[in-house]
């Protein structure tokens, strides 16, 4: 083979891969949910039943969770701001990191936001002292976990070229 004839030559040129991401899908968020739903509701008996004290919530846990959606709220800000408003591209793999830690995180906070929902109720009824406590802060943990997914749904609309447009 001579020099610009081969499958490495300078000559041959890899076209550009075609494909499309979709949106995350309603139905990973469905899934997300059930499954939280279920875990985070059995988690208070079962946890009961083999340590003898159910989960500890804490305010801590509540304001991480609200602190990280701020975060992603910023990050979709910033990357709307630089893609759509201003007209700059993204470096490849600036793109792919927001669109994976997007996903991850839209999937990952519907998945933690149904396990403190689920929790919560596992609460109503309790006589306890701490059912009033751990139902209060599992319902912020929760809020701030849905902050989480939809600023992350945010961050992946702000990493679509196409402005967020729905394709025919």
């Amino acid at each position: 083979m001579s020099a610009g004839h081969g499958p490495t030559g300078p000559d041959d040129e890899q076209p550009e891969p075609t494909g499309t991401l979709r949106p995350t899908s309603a139905r990973a968020l469905t899934a997300s949910s059930v499954l939280g739903l279920v875990l985070g509701w059995g988690l208070h008996p079962v946890a009961t039943a083999l340590t003898g004290r159910p989960p500890l919530v804490s305010w801590a846990q509540a304001l991480a969770l609200v602190m990280v959606a701020a975060i992603m709220g910023f990050l979709a800000w910033h990357t709307w701001q630089t893609v759509h408003v201003r007209g700059d591209r993204l470096e490849p793999h600036q793109a792919v990191n927001r669109l994976v830690l997007a996903r991850a995180c839209a999937i990952g906070g519907t998945l933690v936001a149904a396990g403190y929902v689920g929790y919560a109720v596992s609460w109503l009824g309790d006589a306890s002292q701490l059912a009033d406590r751990w139902l209060l802060r599992s319902l912020v943990a929760a809020l701030g976990a849905a902050g989480v997914t939809l600023a992350s749904l945010a961050l992946e609309r702000a990493c679509r070229a196409d402005g967020g447009r729905s394709q025919p």
